[in-house]
Formats: C-alpha cells, sequence, structure tokens
C-alpha cells in the first residue's frame, strides 16, 4: 500500500490551513516539511492501523510528542 493522501493541516506555528500530500506506507513514519505559508518546518507523525486507515499528527519542533 504506497497511496498518496492529501488533506488539509492547520500549521501549528502560524494557525493556517494548509493542504499536504502524504504518502502512506504499510508502516509508520515520521517526517518534516516546511509550511507553504511561513516556512517553518512541520513535523508529522502518520501512523497506519490495523485495518489500513492512516491517522495523520502534526505538531512543531517544539512541541513534546
Amino acid at each position: 500500500m504506497n497511496d498518496l493522501l492529501t488533506t488539509d493541516i492547520s500549521c501549528p506555528y502560524c494557525g493556517e490551513m494548509i493542504e499536504v500530500m502524504v504518502e502512506v506506507l504499510e508502516e509508520s513514519q515520521e517526517y518534516i516539511e516546511d509550511c507553504q505559508v511561513c516556512c517553518r518546518p512541520i513535523i508529522f507523525n502518520v501512523e497506519v492501523a490495523f485495518d489500513g486507515s492512516p491517522s495523520i499528527h502534526v505538531r512543531s519542533e517544539n512541541d513534546t510528542y
């Protein structure tokens, strides 16, 4: 399963809603992508449940996990 998922997220820094494309793999992943508005780094956590449904969580570099 290598699906591309398009979703809207709120930047943890500037609060703007931005559209992002996330590649959903079979295992969980974490990566960094810059905000399209304020250019600050957003940390993405993508987790895949047993039924294959993805969940996406975003946070700033200063937030604890």
